[in-house]
């Protein structure tokens, strides 16, 4: 097996876990790297689910330069 092979399936994040991250800080807006740390995925899989997360209504976000962008969750999802 290559060094990057893992028997059994893939870590599954749910989106709640994801939004969980999001209701457990204190921080206004965490950034993709910041959520990338608390959940089992990589930072491109974590910025495709958050993408996801926004166009549902769920997430919003806003760039800060470059290729960064804050996330924070949306006021409706503040009291779920």
């Amino acid at each position: 097996m290559g060094e990057n092979s893992k028997p059994g399936p893939k870590p599954k994040v749910t989106d709640e876990e994801l939004l969980n991250v999001f209701r457990d800080t204190s921080d206004p807006v965490l950034s993709t790297a910041e959520v990338a740390e608390q959940v089992a995925l990589e930072r491109r899989s974590v910025l495709n689910r958050l993408v996801s997360l926004r166009d549902e209504g769920r997430l919003d976000s806003k760039k800060i330069g470059g290729r960064n962008t804050v996330w924070w969750l949306h006021s409706d999802e503040e009291s779920a």
